[in-house]
């Protein structure tokens, strides 16, 4: 068992989390708005979510793994290309986060749990993400792949669920920090430029 992969998938997961993007932004302006609970109950249904992503991809490209390598090699080189494509967007966009509170009603704790996981599940960029992420992070030889990819799964989950729950425990600094900083939109964009084309490059340079 390589450790130092696993390492590596948790240190790209955390920073992963700590970019901004709409997941964690709806999670952060729930908080400010109507308080932590709420937010804390959408993080509950996105990171629910991630378990039906997992296991589609732990089963999907498990089979593809005993049929072929060449397959499995293509699943990789795709994986790179649409996380370079990611790095490629994100340079292309603004540098300013967006806190908007307009649209934010109130929700019961069930129905935002419910809207975090349907969000999660239905969203086809998840899948192609973990599609991408997942299989340049296999960590042994001995271990099936099919419960390698459920162990990558639920180190994602732990991860995220601990930083999306401290951004909604701690929303009104956030919020806050980053409505008077000038800098901290770039700051973050250019980090998540740098995670997804490290990722990428460790994808393609990673072994199965």
């Amino acid at each position: 068992m390589n450790y130092e992969i696993l390492y590596t998938f948790v240190l790209a997961t955390s920073a992963l989390s700590i970019s901004p993007g709409p997941d964690n932004i709806f999670v952060l302006m729930q908080s400010v708005v109507n308080g932590k609970k709420y937010g804390l109950a959408v993080v509950a249904g996105l990171m629910s979510g991630c378990l039906i992503h997992t296991t589609l991809v732990a089963f999907g490209v498990s089979v593809i793994i005993k049929q072929s390598e060449i397959l499995f090699f293509a699943i990789k080189l795709f994986g790179a290309l649409y996380l370079f494509f990611l790095a490629y967007k994100v340079f292309r966009s603004e540098a300013a986060v967006s806190l908007s509170e307009n649209s934010m009603p109130k929700k019961s704790l069930g129905q935002l749990f419910k809207q975090g996981f349907i969000m999660n599940v239905l969203n086809p960029k998840v899948s192609i993400f973990f599609l991408a992420f997942f299989p340049g992070f296999l960590f042994s030889k001995t271990i099936s792949n099919v419960v390698q990819f459920y162990i990558l799964g639920f180190l994602f989950i732990v991860v995220s669920f601990i930083i999306f729950g401290l951004i909604a425990i701690l929303a009104g600094s956030i919020a806050e920090y980053l409505k008077k900083s000038s800098k901290i939109g770039s700051v973050l964009k250019w980090l998540q430029i740098i995670v997804f084309i490290g990722i990428g490059v460790f994808i393609l340079i990673s072994g199965k």
